[in-house]
């Protein structure tokens, strides 16, 4: 059990959801133990995933929504179709022991290190909110985690931060052109081909966005927590450098490249509106700073300082820099509401700030 003398939030603010059990919303602070643990994993994580082949789940359409995550030389997609119904999976991808998060009332997905001060943790779902986003527990200290934050607000843990790793959220058919030999989300151990099955074949239904830009939300949120910068559902891409954040509202940026510094680091954003993707590097390649701009008639990346060629996943595919792969940096993707309750006073890119 949490021990819920040490918290960095009310109590009050952590709401269960008991899906369709009275009351609809049961605070922390009032809930009784038996309570907390017949509610804890309701939504099933995932603790030993499979994966197959690009073509293993049929349901599977070139604009469905995956999060994408790469470790060396392997790719690994998770269908946000699956996601919205198991939210949390456990992995260990060559030797990094990683979380892949998603909340579905938020739109956050985010991967972080599972590893903190040495100590491995295994993540599960509390069946809580707190500010209308995900709330995980640790199965080593019991403590509660603030999905979009990374962060420990109740328990042992309280204050401790998982680090955040890079990630990228695309349409699958722009995922399988960057990456045709990726792993795709199929299953558990014991059942590989659990996600076949057409019911995770529906989406997240109705106009979300809208309801949540009218600040309509699902789950109670602190009104004093919103930051008028930007409308509520207005979808971000963080950028996290050394302790730094900036926030790059994808919508109202479009098809093409922001050239901006992120802390002391030179980075570019790189965004394909038609295909969904959207990536984020270092724009240092061996102590030479590179400035790229989108070519709109052939859909490709171009840096003004060697005229290479560049894709969306940061290969350099033409020209001298051939062969090259951007570094990629530490990113989320989220509503507004969310990142800036995550992240209060976090920078947000307008396009004025560029100068490129």
């Amino acid at each position: 059990m949490v021990d819920s003398s040490l918290h960095s939030v009310s109590l009050s603010d952590i709401l269960f959801d008991t899906f369709g059990g009275s009351p609809r919303f049961l605070p922390l602070d009032r809930a009784k133990e038996d309570r907390i643990l017949a509610l804890r994993d309701a939504i099933v994580p995932i603790l030993h995933p499979e994966y197959g082949a690009a073509g293993d789940l049929s349901w599977m359409k070139d604009d469905s929504l995956v999060m994408g995550y790469v470790s060396g030389e392997d790719t690994y997609a998770y269908p946000i179709n699956v996601l919205n119904m198991h939210e949390i999976v456990n992995d260990v991808i060559n030797g990094v022991p990683v979380l892949i998060t998603y909340c579905p009332l938020c739109f956050s997905g985010a991967v972080y290190d599972r590893e903190l001060d040495g100590k491995l943790l295994t993540f599960g779902n509390t069946s809580a909110l707190y500010q209308s986003d995900l709330v995980m527990y640790d199965h080593q200290t019991g403590s509660y985690w603030f999905q979009a934050a990374g962060e420990a607000v109740v328990g042992e843990l309280t204050g401790s931060r998982l680090n955040l790793l890079p990630s990228f959220t695309m349409a699958w058919g722009e995922w399988k052109r960057l990456y045709p030999q990726t792993q795709l989300l199929t299953g558990i151990q014991g059942s590989p081909t659990m996600f076949s099955s057409r019911r995770y074949s529906r989406g997240f239904g109705g106009d979300y966005q809208s309801r949540i830009n009218d600040e309509k939300f699902i789950f109670p949120v602190n009104e004093k927590k919103l930051d008028p910068r930007l409308s509520a559902g207005e979808i971000v891409l963080t950028v996290e450098v050394g302790g730094e954040v900036t926030a790059f509202p994808l919508e109202i940026i479009g098809d093409g490249v922001v050239n901006h510094q992120v802390g002391a680091e030179p980075m570019a954003v790189f965004i394909r509106a038609d295909g969904g993707a959207v990536g984020a590097f270092s724009r240092v390649i061996d102590g030479k700073t590179l400035t790229f701009e989108y070519r709109q008639d052939r859909q490709v990346f171009v840096d003004r300082e060697t005229s290479s060629i560049w894709d969306a996943a940061g290969r350099a595919t033409g020209g001298p820099m051939s062969g090259v792969q951007l570094t990629r940096l530490n990113t989320r993707r989220s509503f507004w509401f969310s990142i800036a309750i995550a992240l209060p006073g976090v920078d947000v890119y307008t396009h004025r700030q560029s100068g490129f």
